[in-house]
């Protein structure tokens, strides 16, 4: 139950109730008693963090999103969609800003024009100037993801480094010693981003302390990259018998590269990596996947923002995500060949 509800059961606006629960402004007796009728027979209780946002605040949050003109990958907009959710259970708004490229004008509006009490900052870089601006600007805000010193900020992130490293474990204890990593864009790795450096940083390790032969492949976030990276692979290094990826856009074209040159998964080769649970389960066989929750990642962003704005002193919070490996279909034994 949120203030909205309130409203509509007491036939008043929004604003009223807040005015009547923070008491800013003067409402009349007979509205605050038929507000707090309504509150007592549904038994509300005000949370004290959003309590703390409605007092003197936009009651706004920013998003700040990769640049418009680039196609967001599914996990990126369920992500987007499940901060919008849980903004909204704590009576909030939410104010979408691109970064990057032609859009660093928007950010800085973001930051200085005091649009929003806090901002989630998604796609964080290992350096990230994004990150230095908003701390200079003493803005409240959140990652999603981390930086190479990340212990001043608060963030959300996936262990990207840990669980490619337990996908090579699994491919080696399937007996694979030919493994390909599928890592994100070149532009991407080039810029910095977080989770395609971890991931190699965790494949190189991994392939290392097993003794196999690892080989990492940059690919673009979509289907046609997809397809011409594993054609590639398959052309010329013919003894890989599987790969671990982190690109979940790229897995259809993966799929249909395989399919096209009379691959069978997982008989001829093995698929598997960290995905979004629907990416995971539409792959053909149902992909062995880490299954990254990112309606979770979004609500506890939103719940750590919420925190950070109320009590701007408390030390920063860091949440990394360490979802299991559902065994599913694409994963087996090495081929002999």
């Amino acid at each position: 139950m949120n203030i909205g509800e309130i409203a509509r059961r007491a036939g008043v606006s929004r604003s009223t109730v807040s005015y009547a629960l923070s008491g800013k402004r003067t409402v009349s007796e007979a509205t605050r008693r038929r507000i707090q009728e309504v509150i007592d027979e549904i038994g509300y209780q005000p949370n004290a963090n959003a309590r703390a946002l409605k007092e003197g605040r936009t009651r706004t949050i920013g998003l700040v999103i990769p640049p418009a003109g680039r196609r967001l990958t599914d996990m990126q907009l369920e992500f987007v969609a499940s901060v919008v959710d849980a903004a909204a259970r704590a009576d909030l708004d939410v104010l979408l800003s691109p970064s990057g490229g032609d859009h660093d004008r928007s950010f800085e509006r973001v930051v200085t024009g005091r649009r929003v009490d806090g901002v989630i900052l998604m796609e964080i870089r290992l350096e990230d100037a994004r990150v230095t601006r908003l701390h200079q600007a003493g803005v409240p805000f959140v990652g999603i993801g981390r930086t190479a010193e990340p212990d001043d900020m608060s963030w959300v992130d996936v262990d990207y480094a840990g669980l490619i490293a337990r996908c090579v474990n699994h491919l080696a204890d399937l007996g694979h010693r030919h493994i390909a990593l599928i890592n994100r864009s070149v532009e991407l790795a080039a810029a910095g981003y977080g989770p395609a450096h971890r991931a190699l940083t965790g494949f190189t390790d991994a392939v290392a302390q097993r003794g196999i032969d690892g080989a990492d492949f940059c690919c673009g976030d979509d289907i046609v990259s997809g397809e011409s990276c594993m054609r590639h692979i398959l052309e010329t290094r013919p003894e890989i018998t599987a790969a671990a990826t982190i690109n979940e856009a790229a897995l259809p074209g993966v799929q249909r590269a395989l399919e096209q040159a009379g691959l069978a998964v997982p008989r001829d080769f093995s698929v598997t990596g960290v995905a979004a649970q629907h990416w995971a389960e539409n792959f053909r066989p149902p992909l062995t996947a880490a299954d990254v929750l990112a309606t979770d990642m979004g609500a506890r962003a939103v719940e750590l923002l919420i925190e950070k704005i109320s009590r701007p002193d408390a030390p920063p919070r860091h949440l990394l995500l360490n979802p299991d490996i559902s065994l599913r279909s694409s994963t087996g034994p090495a081929p002999q060949r």
